[in-house]
């Protein structure tokens, strides 16, 4: 899939053509991309609105802690405004949440409502939770007035492994090629039967790309994360290239460690079915990022707030909910700390007029995939890679 000329992102393609060179010949993205609100802004539309954004899980956003089940939720999906609803069926929709009257939202970003309707808070225009026009006052008796003309605007969404994905521009690739072979790797975990015991938000002073580029290597680690390289090597484990807009790899555990934790013990039940001597680290474009451990997954959602910042939800999921989280939460908020760190010198190293795009080192070859995807969705062309 190509995306329209018209959409090549605000950076010039001779600053983008190093980025795109093969693997040993190739560089970083340009400063540009890490800092300027132009292009953040040509992201929030064509890499988040334009693709499959993770919006949350989907037990979560049914819930609001009311004791209600919450029918709708107002979300905005890159720069787009979008209503998440949950028919009786059990189903999920979204919805383009702009009432067809005059445009008005239907309900705000961040608020949820516990009603079977949708209801415009301009004009009082009618929805079902389907989108389906089913009130317009003074509309009734008007000659040539067809409902069925004034629905609002469906939108793809797709509930897998039990988070919520949405199209809010509603031309990607179907979700199926978008996860690609990221599928045969996550499904054996059954992520959707876990159960979520811990989360963790952070702020962190850095471009969401930074954060992406910083999970796929480990590079790093001797110098950032000794508490991790006691219990997997640095240098352990391979990376794929498979179909699909994703990248990611694999790390070992050493001798002696049952999973990713201080002391490298478990205190869960280990994932029937998964190699237990194997933690994976997948990320499916363009924000959700997945860990996947022998006793646990561990998932960091990112939401950029401005060039210079990303709002990161950590979350934690296990076989059962007879289990203190602490022994995984504990080791990864201390490593998302280290990166966090790492991060946003590498934010602020980007700010200065001595950067220049530095090139990858032997075993950053998922980061150049992922600048590659990056780089080639500037110019135009559907994030993935085969």
């Amino acid at each position: 899939m190509t995306l329209v000329d018209s959409a090549a992102a605000p950076i010039a393609a001779d600053a983008l053509e190093p980025a795109l060179r093969p693997f040993g010949q190739a560089t970083m993205l340009p400063a540009l991309a890490y800092t300027s609100e132009d292009v953040l802004a040509w992201e929030r539309r064509h890499l988040f609105a334009g693709s499959w954004t993770c919006v949350g899980r989907l037990a979560e956003l049914r819930d609001d802690g009311s004791g209600q089940p919450v029918t709708q939720r107002g979300l905005v999906v890159g720069d787009i405004p979008v209503l998440v609803t949950f028919p009786a069926d059990g189903s999920v929709r979204a919805l383009a949440n702009t009432c067809r009257h005059r445009g008005h939202e239907i309900l705000r970003d961040g608020y949820t409502d516990t009603r079977h309707a949708l209801m415009c808070p301009y004009h009082a225009w009618n929805y079902s939770l389907s989108g389906t026009l089913v009130g317009a006052p003074g509309f009734r008796d008007l000659d040539g007035f067809d409902p069925n003309e004034f629905g609002l605007v469906p939108l793809p969404v797709v509930a897998w492994h039990g988070w919520v994905f949405v199209n809010a521009t509603a031309d990607a690739a179907p979700f199926s090629d978008h996860v690609g072979a990221l599928e045969s790797l996550v499904s054996p975990y059954r992520p959707g039967s876990l159960v979520h015991l811990a989360r963790h938000e952070y702020e962190v002073a850095a471009n969401w790309k930074v954060v992406v580029e910083n999970y796929h290597e480990c590079y790093h680690c001797p110098l950032i994360h000794p508490e991790l390289c006691q219990v997997s090597p640095p240098s352990s484990g391979s990376n794929y290239e498979l179909p699909g807009a994703w990248i990611g790899g694999s790390m070992d555990l050493r001798d002696g460690a049952t999973t990713m934790s201080l002391d490298g013990r478990s205190g869960a039940l280990p994932i029937d079915g998964v190699d237990p001597r194997v933690v994976l680290y997948l990320g499916l474009f363009p924000n959700l990022l997945i860990s996947l451990h022998p006793d646990y997954v561990m998932t960091h959602r990112l939401m950029p707030a401005t060039p210079g910042r990303t709002q990161v939800e950590c979350s934690w999921y296990f076989a059962s909910d007879d289990v203190d989280p602490s022994y995984a939460v504990d080791f990864w908020d201390l490593t998302n700390r280290q990166d966090w760190s790492a991060c946003e010198s590498v934010q602020r190293g980007l700010s200065s007029p001595h950067f220049a795009p530095g090139p990858f080192a032997p075993n950053e070859d998922a980061v150049h995939r992922w600048v590659t995807m990056v780089a080639r969705a500037y110019q135009g062309v559907a994030p993935h890679h085969r």
